[in-house]
């Protein structure tokens, strides 16, 4: 008999309960491996809760995303992905950086913004490609990012767009620890934050370059947190639970 094909192979599998419609739908067996490693991935996070985990120790994924707008349930994309690791305060070498193709037109403002044309994208990974890779560069670390709402929502839409899961990875929020730390201060924007903790400013609106300025706006901030006596992320979690962790 004449082998069908991965995507034959596929819609038979389908019509006998063996998939789910959401691999189906992609009709791609490259695409149903990455669905299956990110689903994976997102299980194995939900059995791991690190709240015991020592502070000084913990590594962890600083992150960040650049978007076409701030919608993600309204037909915004991802743009970017860049993220650096950090071992306790230590920055590490290890990044991560990707374009990704949002197949829709980048607004004007967005490329004004990020420096990011339609015609870098036009050859970037698609979604699925994007989101695998930096899970893999991730694998079950603690993510931190900056007034992580955005990224949070962004995360998730893609998530359950190309894999029907939820983000499980434990995250911080390095607004929430400074509004915690500093309750007076009265910005907690990421431009105010690196004033304050004279970090020196790469640029700006660069998914990388962003990573890298909370990575080290993350490491002075530990000193701080360290300072009140908290020693791992059970007790930071208690303490920024009044502002929305």
């Amino acid at each position: 008999m004449k082998d069908p094909g991965p995507a034959g192979r596929m819609w038979q599998l389908y019509k006998m309960g063996g998939l789910t419609p959401a691999i189906t739908s992609m009709f791609d067996a490259r695409n149903a491996q990455q669905m299956a490693f990110i689903r994976s991935v997102m299980k194995e996070q939900r059995k791991n809760s690190l709240y015991d985990v020592q502070l000084d120790n913990m590594e962890a994924v600083v992150f960040d995303l650049e978007t076409t707008g701030f919608s993600p349930y309204n037909g915004d994309e991802i743009l970017s992905i860049g993220a650096i690791l950090v071992k306790g305060g230590e920055i590490c070498e290890e990044r991560f950086y990707t374009l990704v193709n949002p197949k829709r037109n980048v607004p004007d403002e967005i490329v004004a913004l990020t420096g990011i044309t339609n015609d870098m994208v036009a050859q970037a990974p698609d979604l699925i490609n994007g989101l695998r890779e930096f899970l893999e560069f991730v694998h079950q670390r603690v993510l931190i990012a900056h007034g992580s709402g955005h990224d949070k929502h962004f995360l998730n839409s893609a998530l359950w767009k190309t894999s029907k899961v939820n983000l499980s990875h434990r995250m911080l929020d390095t607004m929430m620890i400074g509004m915690w730390l500093h309750p007076k201060r009265g910005r907690y924007d990421l431009d105010s934050m690196l004033e304050m903790y004279d970090v020196e400013v790469l640029q700006r609106h660069h998914a990388l370059d962003d990573s890298i300025m909370t990575a080290n706006l993350w490491s002075k901030m530990l000193k701080d947190i360290q300072d009140k006596e908290i020693t791992n992320l059970g007790d930071l979690y208690a303490h920024l639970s009044h502002y929305g962790s």
